[in-house]
């Protein structure tokens, strides 16, 4: 194997390249066990930087401390918003640093603006859910969009079809649907999905509409087909905590099958909390039961799925700095 070489890397301290070297090996990305002289350690360490992006100080710092990214809260809505800077807290305690917060309402979004100004590591999403359009969706649809041409926003969403509980017509959830696409292309943003008993008419509209938007298919709760359907138009799927539920197996099942590239996680705050928090607020402190659940059927290290979940919620939303929740 020839390692390319790196000469800022030669200026490394024995004790930060030994550290360096032995995160590599946390993340089962070497298995060198034998003791190796510090030139190899260092040639080691130069290939694997160049191949997985060169880590600041703080990033290499984050992952080692296993940092997590909950993709999709509801931070702002009004059974939550009440708590939130102790909900923020107990969010940093547990290691989950950087939060996707998605406003489906006038004053969710109102709150939510504000929220990410003040705090680090808040990220906003913005759209009328399809089950509240028929009573929200035309007041509401036009403060969204002036949040996405006003670069307020980090995705548009969530939007969809929900033909579980069909609060609102189909046909009207179809229309908005297609208008929250035409949005996410004129803003040039990617689209958070909600979508339950639905996916024939989803993915019909979306071949119609769609050029290269990226796709979030959230809290999916469908079959394997429907997450292979997804995937093959380069979707991304996230998973909440239903995934927890003992009776769940069958979508433990599409999350063994979900490449991890193309996988996040969330607590979808304050819904759906884990089987551990059944009947409490979901929060996202709460995320890592989800993750542990995830490691164990993927058969990974909890660090990489944080490590593998985080990079694909940053990549997915555009993320790029490195801020925290403070």
């Amino acid at each position: 194997m020839r390692f390319p070489t790196c000469p800022s890397y030669y200026k490394l301290s024995s004790d930060a390249l030994y550290q360096t070297f032995d995160f590599f090996k946390r993340f089962r990305l070497i298995s060198i066990q034998a003791p190796i002289s510090r030139d190899m350690i260092l040639l080691t360490c130069t290939y694997f930087f160049q191949r997985y992006a060169p880590l600041s100080r703080k990033r290499t710092r984050d992952i080692l401390d296993c940092m997590y990214f909950d993709s999709h809260a509801h931070l702002t809505c009004d059974r939550t918003f009440h708590q939130i800077t102790a909900l923020l807290s107990r969010a940093k305690k547990a290691r989950v640093d950087q939060i996707i917060n998605v406003c489906t309402d006038q004053d969710s979004l109102a709150r939510g603006l504000v929220l990410a100004e003040d705090v680090k590591g808040i990220y906003t999403v913005g759209a009328t859910p399809p089950q509240d359009v028929q009573e929200r969706g035309e007041i509401d649809f036009h403060l969204f969009e002036q949040a996405a041409q006003r670069g307020r926003l980090v995705a548009i969403g969530e939007t969809g079809l929900d033909y579980h509980h069909q609060h609102a017509p189909k046909m009207l959830q179809k229309t908005f649907l297609i208008r929250y696409f035409q949005l996410a292309r004129e803003a040039q943003l990617p689209v958070v999905i909600h979508c339950r008993s639905a996916f024939k008419d989803l993915f019909k509209i979306a071949d119609e509409q769609l050029e290269k938007e990226a796709i979030l298919l959230h809290c999916f709760t469908g079959n394997l087909h429907e997450a292979k359907e997804a995937l093959a138009r380069g979707w991304w799927i996230s998973f909440s905590g239903i995934i927890t539920f003992k009776k769940e197996e069958d979508l433990r099942r599409v999350v063994q099958d979900v490449p991890i590239e193309k996988l996040l996680i969330e607590t979808d705050t304050p819904y759906l909390a884990p089987q551990s928090k059944r009947g409490k607020l979901n929060e996202p402190s709460f995320l890592i039961e989800t993750a542990e659940t995830v490691a164990r059927i993927k058969n990974l290290s909890l660090e990489e799925i944080a490590l593998h979940t985080r990079a694909n919620t940053r990549h997915f939303f555009r993320i790029e700095s490195e801020s925290s929740v403070r």
